[in-house]
């Protein structure tokens, strides 16, 4: 567990991370504290950048994204601005990460169908190589992180 974080924070954000607009009272009911409390342990959370955002989660396909993509790009230049405008220009690039090893950059994306995949790929294309995966389901979704348990002896 992270040291700055005790088990009744871990709690509110498991909480918030399930259900975002999640009201403080029922908030507080569900972790054990005064409305008061946890509603200044939710401030403390949001004002130190632990808590960074609230969203609406969109199911992909029912919103006309049928097709979800991982795609990994090599990105030979050094340069990252034009790639850094294109991730801002196409909304359909959903996550970008910039990793280690072989690719440069591991990206989400979600399509409309393959043709559009292939006009957001052939786009990325021109930045390096590209490896595209298409996402059968997602056997594990996004879910936020959990404190780690304490190892046992064993």
């Amino acid at each position: 567990m992270a040291d700055n974080l005790d088990a009744v924070d871990w709690s509110i954000l498991i909480e918030l991370q399930s259900d975002g607009r999640l009201p403080i009272t029922e908030l507080s009911r569900r972790v054990k504290l005064s409305a008061s409390a946890t509603s200044e342990r939710v401030r403390r959370l949001e004002s130190t950048g632990v808590i960074t955002g609230y969203r609406a989660e969109v199911d992909l396909p029912r919103a006309g994204f049928a097709v979800l993509a991982v795609v990994r790009l090599k990105y030979p230049g050094s340069r990252h601005e034009p790639l850094r405008r294109l991730l801002e220009r196409r909304s359909e690039i959903l996550e970008c990460l910039r990793t280690t090893g072989d690719d440069c950059y591991v990206l989400k994306v979600a399509a409309t169908s393959m043709a559009h995949l292939e006009e957001i790929i052939n786009e990325l294309a021109t930045f390096g190589s590209t490896t595209t995966n298409v996402v059968y389901s997602a056997t594990l979704p996004y879910r936020g992180p959990r404190p780690t348990p304490p190892a046992r002896d064993r």
